[in-house]
């Protein structure tokens, strides 16, 4: 998968957008121990997961319309 295609950089959003909810939902259900340091990192990759898949959307909004 190349980094440089929107269908990649859709796919990493969505990789970091899941583990910015898998994270958080362990943490409940007491799997992992809660910190801050690893809810600030949850809360982190999915605002960065959100972002890179709307990037990624626009990058094919644009590559469609060319």
């Amino acid at each position: 998968m190349r980094l440089h295609s929107p269908w990649g950089v859709i796919a990493l959003g969505f990789v970091f957008v899941l583990l910015g909810w898998l994270a958080p939902f362990l943490m409940v259900i007491k799997v992992i121990p809660a910190s801050f340091w690893l809810s600030f990192l949850s809360y982190g990759l999915s605002v960065l997961g959100l972002l890179l898949g709307i990037v990624g959307a626009s990058m094919y909004a644009i590559g469609r319309r060319r």
